[in-house]
């Protein structure tokens, strides 16, 4: 007899679904039994749901297919929230099943009871509760669709009984269920519209997001007619920068002052596919058009003179034979030469500096970039290690970069890594962990060693939470409560039979990456980093100068001028003896 949890799986298998992420508990047991029982799928064991939600929005990210997670009823899928509020503000589609206590109970405050329906609302596209056999292939079905087509996080709901249930709704979910393809661009009144703007503006600057994403070359070309300076959001980063001699950089609190200052500097500023939400990089006297697939963020970030609804490849393609090549070059001539000056003042950082110790940050990321892979896959933590990511990880086309860029949230890397890993255990996959957001999720080491998963981890391991300590720093407050006391990680590691190697010299710290990078199996090289290397955003308010000024004051009469003199010592001394 198959039941629904067999008529489940094998739906997940026609629609190209291998593996579900998850842990085991006693609602799902109908479920992770009926995975069992079948070939072409399967579980991914990990030791907390969060985890499986990360490693499933990887997956997606990765792949731009559906990607599934699961846990059971109560705290199992309640664990899950976080990660999928990752993915779903992200755009990757993920669908995740969510266990539930005995359908006769809900409603009693049985144990363990939750309603996931309604916890799971605010991070997904489509939520809903099976209470019935008959209803669980339809739901499912329509599930995997809206996940696939809204590129989000879709959530069904299933009392484990129901999974243990003889299959119903014949009919349904028999058939594979992916992505529709279309051409999407708008009409061509609003094409007019947008090139007789751009045709008479004479500094036109491009700002481009992760909506560029296939559409590289088209992007180029029109920069090209334009003779536009090109800006990337980070979530735009790997798109964008690689190959492209209109590259200025990246903007926003991580940016470059290049970036920032081609934004600035422009008279139209072309956005496409991109959400970047900080308000004050915007340009303020700008004539702004927007592109995005999604019409409902058209406009939210900054006014916009036009808002265009379409793919940035389809419309970009359908506006070029309307546009005047541009012969003027100063916009893009300053812009690209501020580009390099700014290039080469960071890259001066990315050193071994006489062999100082603590080690930058700036030369662990450096090395990084230069050891790895031509097709690396690289998670990021959020906090600092997104900083030298973004500054120093050179993208080609074949290299990716995930990280929790628009839910900002800390503890991603790893699980990150073990989703991105677990699709191709051939491909190198580096994690660039804090020390703060790799304890979050500690456990999960271990997932490296019982999964088989050769992710190489480099700890950026400052022993404190060093981005919150700068935005306290720019507020004007002293650090407090973000210290770390932090064990050996490499000795860690190794006791979880990982390698492990723990480098606190600078001119030891090539070597060690390249051991663990060639390493065969999993990897962590924990790096003490200087903790006051400060990551300063393109443009310093008033407001911030102040804060900092204020944080010195309020330092020293705190009794902690050495603290101050770290500080200096890590980002004034060093800069003047370079």
């Amino acid at each position: 007899m198959a039941t629904v949890a067999d008529q489940i799986i094998a739906a997940f298998k026609t629609s190209g679904v291998s593996r579900v992420y998850g842990l085991p508990g006693d609602s799902l047991n109908g479920f992770t039994d009926a995975i069992r029982r079948a070939d072409g799928i399967t579980w991914e064991h990990v030791r907390h749901e969060e985890t499986a939600a990360f490693a499933a929005a990887s997956e997606a990210a990765l792949t731009g297919r559906l990607a599934v997670c699961a846990g059971s009823c109560g705290p199992g899928n309640l664990h899950l929230i976080n990660g999928l509020f990752d993915a779903q503000r992200s755009g990757v589609p993920v669908l995740a099943i969510a266990a539930q206590i005995p359908l006769a109970e809900i409603g009693s405050g049985y144990f363990q009871e939750t309603h996931p329906q309604e916890l799971f609302k605010e991070c997904s596209v489509y939520t809903e509760l099976v209470s019935s056999p008959e209803m669980a292939p339809r739901i499912v079905e329509m599930a995997m669709r809206a996940a696939v087509e809204e590129r989000g996080v879709a959530v069904v709901v299933v009392p484990g009984e129901v999974f243990l249930s003889r299959a119903g709704g014949q009919g349904w979910l028999d058939r594979p269920v992916t992505a529709a393809r279309s051409v999407l661009r708008p009409d061509d009144e609003s094409l007019r519209r947008a090139a007789e703007l751009i045709n008479r503006s004479s500094r036109v600057t491009i700002l481009g997001g992760a909506g560029a994403a296939g559409a590289h070359d088209e992007l180029v070309s029109l920069a090209e007619t334009l003779k536009a300076p090109v800006v990337h959001a980070l979530r735009g980063k790997e798109h964008i920068e690689y190959d492209n001699p209109y590259d200025v950089g990246m903007t926003g609190l991580l940016g470059f002052p290049s970036g920032y200052k081609a934004i600035r500097e422009a008279d139209l500023l072309l956005m496409l596919g991109t959400d970047f939400p900080y308000r004050q990089f915007y340009p303020e006297n700008a004539t702004i058009i927007q592109v995005d697939i999604r019409g409902r963020q058209l406009g939210r970030r900054v006014p916009i003179d036009l808002g265009l609804v379409g793919t940035v490849k389809d419309t970009i393609t359908a506006l070029a034979p309307l546009l005047r090549r541009k012969d003027e070059t100063e916009h893009l001539d300053r812009a690209v030469k501020h580009y390099r000056k700014t290039r080469k003042s960071l890259d001066s950082l990315a050193v071994n500096d006489r062999n100082q110790t603590p080690i930058r940050p700036e030369y662990v990321a450096g090395l990084v970039d230069k050891l790895a892979d031509d097709d690396a896959v690289f998670t990021v933590d959020v906090g600092s290690p997104v900083v030298w990511a973004a500054r120093y990880l050179t993208m080609n086309g074949r290299r990716r970069l995930i990280g929790s860029f628009t839910h900002g949230t800390m503890a991603c890397a790893l699980p990150h890594a073990i989703g991105a890993q677990t699709v191709d255990r051939g491909r190198q996959v580096v994690a660039l962990a804090g020390d703060g957001g790799l304890t979050m999720l500690f456990g999960d080491l271990i997932t490296l060693t019982q999964n088989n998963l050769p992710v190489k981890v480099v700890l950026f391991n400052n022993s404190s939470l060093n981005f919150v300590e700068l935005e306290m720093k720019a507020a004007g407050i002293v650090n407090f409560g973000t210290e770390l006391r932090n064990p050996d990680f490499a000795a860690v590691a190794r006791a979880l039979g990982i390698h492990g190697r723990r480098v606190e010299r600078p001119e030891e710290l090539e070597g060690a990456l390249a051991e663990a990078l060639a390493h065969d199996g999993p990897a962590l090289v924990d790096v003490v980093t200087a903790r006051q290397e400060l990551s300063i955003p393109p443009a310093i308010s008033t407001e911030q100068a102040k804060g900092f000024a204020l944080y010195a004051i309020r330092t020293i009469l705190a009794g902690r001028a050495d603290e101050l003199l770290d500080l200096v010592t890590t980002n004034v001394a060093r800069r003047i003896l370079d």
